[in-house]
């Protein structure tokens, strides 16, 4: 069996499905929707993206690519901890602080910003396709002052010197990455770090009136169901208009929220099961 994840080689995504599905061919993509675009392919019978960072939020390619593009089931949640570290071609070990132009993720430069600001304030801060991109670039450019922000297992894959460890702006700094499937993994066979379940949906609102936002949460809240979140997306058919992406806390059952469904299917609603699945918390040491 085989697993596509957002690549290349020793991003953090490469790190979660090693650790997750260590027995399983890993196959890397360039971007998020290649990875997606591998199981709907079914080049891959399963495939790994980031969808949330606990600093800097949703990852809306990911979001917008499962509900617009595709309909691929979530079938698992794996979160783990993310460290971010600044590293240079060990030609320029000696003379880091002299570096003039940072390479790294979007996210990952978010998440350093306090770091950047106070050390290389007048560096370029370049946005890449991937941390692990940013540190083959440096690989590849010995000759150039510059670094890549990137985790531990990008240094060793690609020859780099960590000369600032942890650079993040705060302690706590993890990612969510969903697992998609076409296919019935039996993911709950595997009990480390399982710590619950989700289910997943997307709802489109009728026609916009007062209180129909309201009505929609009413219809969980008087069930005594959690939601773990809600976010909003635009519908990219005109300025404020809107779905939703509601993370519920507990498994689909066959009462409580097909019946919440079945309320908001009343109301007007459009409503559409994204996934319902174990979610699981791993380290990387």
């Amino acid at each position: 069996m085989k697993v596509g994840y957002f690549g290349p080689k020793a991003t953090f995504t490469q790190m979660a499905v090693s650790r997750f599905f260590p027995s399983l061919d890993h196959l890397p993509y360039r971007t998020i929707p290649d990875c997606i675009d591998a199981v709907e392919n079914q080049e891959v019978e399963l495939a790994v993206v980031p969808v949330e960072n606990a600093l800097e939020g949703s990852v809306p390619i990911t979001l917008d690519y499962l509900t617009r593009e595709v309909e691929i089931p979530i079938i698992g949640e794996i979160t783990a901890p993310i460290r971010q570290h600044f590293m240079v071609h060990p030609d320029n070990q000696e003379k880091w602080k002299e570096i003039t132009k940072v390479y790294s993720h979007s996210h990952a430069i978010a998440q350093c910003h306090k770091f950047l600001q106070s050390h290389f304030k007048e560096a370029s801060i370049e946005s890449v396709s991937s941390t692990a991109g940013a540190a083959v670039m440096v690989k590849e450019h010995p000759e150039l002052m510059i670094a890549a922000i990137a985790n531990e297992q990008a240094a060793k894959e690609y020859g780099l010197v960590i000369v600032q460890k942890d650079i993040h702006d705060f302690a706590y700094n993890h990612t969510r990455f969903v697992i998609l499937s076409h296919k019935n993994y039996d993911l709950e066979a595997v009990k480390e770090g399982l710590i619950g379940y989700k289910t997943t949906i997307m709802v489109t609102l009728p026609d916009d009136y007062a209180g129909a936002l309201h009505q929609v949460l009413s219809a969980f809240a008087w069930r005594k169901i959690n939601l773990s979140k809600i976010e909003s997306r635009p519908m990219k058919t005109g300025i404020g208009n809107y779905f939703f992406i509601i993370d519920i806390g507990m498994k689909l059952d066959g009462v409580l929220i097909p019946g919440a469904i079945e309320e908001l299917e009343a109301l007007g609603c459009g409503v559409r099961l994204l996934g319902s699945y174990p979610s699981f918390l791993i380290d990387f040491n």
